[in-house]
């Protein structure tokens, strides 16, 4: 299984497009090529990614158009956008930029360092939340099943295994641990593992689930 997040590069000129990869590559992350707006917006229907490096100017679909139409998509509403500006730009990019839900700016040329700073925060940041996200879905599998042999336990008691107490017990300390970090991305999907979670304990306490 490949755990390397993916980072979408935006630009329509092959030198930029160059510089970042070389810039980049000691992240040892998926760099992902797309070479405009439209072609950035087809990406994102197939990949998930942790970061995208948008460049504002571009023939045709602008960045700033590109961010928005990005920004409408439920999928990558969250997803975080750093715009690529020359030096010299427009100051109005940056308040246009913002408005089209930008995190931050970075100018041209790029400082190495700053650059691959900024990206590597949203890369671990991304990393993390994935984790968190493949906890809270094998802690709904593990829910399920426990529920299947405490529906065993009140029908059969005497074929249900003993050891269903002490299983829901060390599910509720991890989904426990799991709920100090869930992003807010992740909280309705967890606050439902939570729900189960209560009602399976009720339910082997011999109370009736609320």
């Amino acid at each position: 299984m490949d755990d390397k997040a993916k980072i979408l590069l935006v630009d329509d000129r092959e030198e930029n497009l160059i510089a970042l990869e070389a810039i980049l590559s000691s992240l040892d992350q998926d760099l992902v090529r797309a070479r405009s707006g439209e072609e950035a917006l087809k990406a994102l229907l197939t990949d998930e990614y942790a970061v995208i490096l948008l460049d504002v100017v571009m023939p045709g679909m602008d960045g700033f158009e590109t961010a928005r139409d990005i920004k409408r998509r439920k999928k990558t509403r969250d997803l975080p956008i750093i715009f690529l500006t020359a030096v010299n730009s427009d100051p109005d990019y940056a308040f246009r930029g913002y408005a089209a839900g930008a995190v931050d700016f970075i100018s041209k040329p790029f400082d190495p360092w700053v650059l691959r700073a900024k990206v590597s925060v949203f890369v671990e940041l991304h990393t993390k939340n994935k984790q968190l996200r493949d906890q809270t879905t094998l802690l709904r599998e593990q829910a399920a099943l426990l529920r299947e042999q405490a529906t065993l336990l009140q029908s059969r008691p005497e074929e249900a295994p003993r050891h269903v107490g002490d299983r829901l017990k060390s599910v509720e300390e991890q989904a426990e641990l799991v709920g100090k970090r869930v992003p807010p991305s992740l909280r309705a999907d967890f606050d439902e593992l939570d729900r189960r979670l209560t009602d399976l304990r009720q339910t082997l306490d011999g109370d009736e689930p609320s």
